[in-house]
């Protein structure tokens, strides 16, 4: 295995463990948030109870994907020293910021954990809201350097290196927006609907059960609205893509040829010899304007 692959394998690694518990980071305080709330609002007992134990889950994960994330901060540094001595000026600033919006989440996470008798019920409501936009807040700002990666900006080139940067430009570059709505909402969808089976499941034994049934209702109604709402952002995103990186979108359409009205494909497998995608099933597209660049893989 040459040191490159090895490279890109831990990382693989590293990031594929770690996803799972930023994900839940984000969805997550939602949940508990909006148990909460109810409990504020209509003064259910079960709520409450509900919004104490997704609270503890809380807590665990978030430990979780601290550390995991260290791990991930470590790597970038010592796998990609280049990269990260080239790019680092450029792309810091979201890192930095992430970083803020990690220890302000931690601060309110230990107010919402410790003070449910040590402050008022709306303040401590508030410290769980708190917690929640921290933690979309610092997905965020990791997605907006990965999407400077895919549409870099904010500074010019001179002989080769980087003058003129502007961080801010840098992190508002033309992928941040479509890469960092798709993310937040795949993060609540995702929990979701993952929560909402737990709950399920255990509806299965016992279909009365308050606590189940109101947990399987917020979760549901959470992944329900993102579900709704992540086809559009999907869509919006594979605009960008088709306008700032259109072979990209070939790539990814298994195109082998420009032309227009290029059908859509579910499924298929690219055959390079033969510069074909067999097996696909095609979707005809007969919008004006949709041609997709010739693209060959490597």
């Amino acid at each position: 295995m040459s040191d490159l692959l090895a490279a890109r394998s831990q990382m693989a690694m590293s990031l594929g463990f770690h996803i799972i518990f930023a994900v839940v980071g984000i969805g997550m305080p939602a949940l508990m948030v909006v148990a909460e709330g109810l409990w504020l609002r209509r003064g259910e007992e079960t709520y409450l109870v509900l919004a104490r134990r997704w609270a503890k889950g809380t807590a665990i994960f978030f430990a979780v994907g601290a550390v995991s994330g260290t791990v991930l901060s470590f790597e970038l540094g010592l796998l990609w020293p280049g990269f990260m001595a080239y790019a680092g000026p450029i792309i810091g600033m979201p890192f930095s910021l992430e970083g803020f919006a990690f220890f302000l989440e931690a601060i309110f996470l230990g107010i919402y954990l410790y003070g449910w008798d040590r402050v008022s019920p709306r303040m401590h409501w508030l410290a769980g809201v708190v917690v929640a936009l921290s933690g979309v807040l610092s997905g965020i700002f990791v997605v907006t350097a990965n999407a400077w990666m895919n549409s870099p900006a904010g500074f010019d080139l001179v002989d080769g290196k980087p003058v003129d940067i502007d961080p801010i430009a840098a992190m508002l570059n033309p992928f941040a927006l479509a890469q960092t709505l798709h993310m937040t909402i795949a993060a609540y969808l995702s929990v979701g609907f993952a929560v909402a089976a737990v709950h399920a499941f255990m509806l299965l034994r016992d279909r009365e059960n308050p606590f189940h049934r109101r947990a399987f209702a917020i979760a549901l109604a959470v992944g329900g609205v993102a579900a709704v709402l992540q086809p559009v952002s999907g869509d919006f995103s594979s605009k960008v893509v088709a306008r700032l990186q259109p072979v990209k979108l070939a790539a990814m359409e298994g195109q082998w040829e420009t032309e227009r009205g290029a059908p859509l494909r579910i499924g298929g497998f690219p055959d390079d010899d033969a510069e074909v995608t067999r097996w696909a099933l095609e979707i005809a597209c007969t919008a004006a304007g949709a041609a997709s660049s010739r693209w060959r893989a490597s």
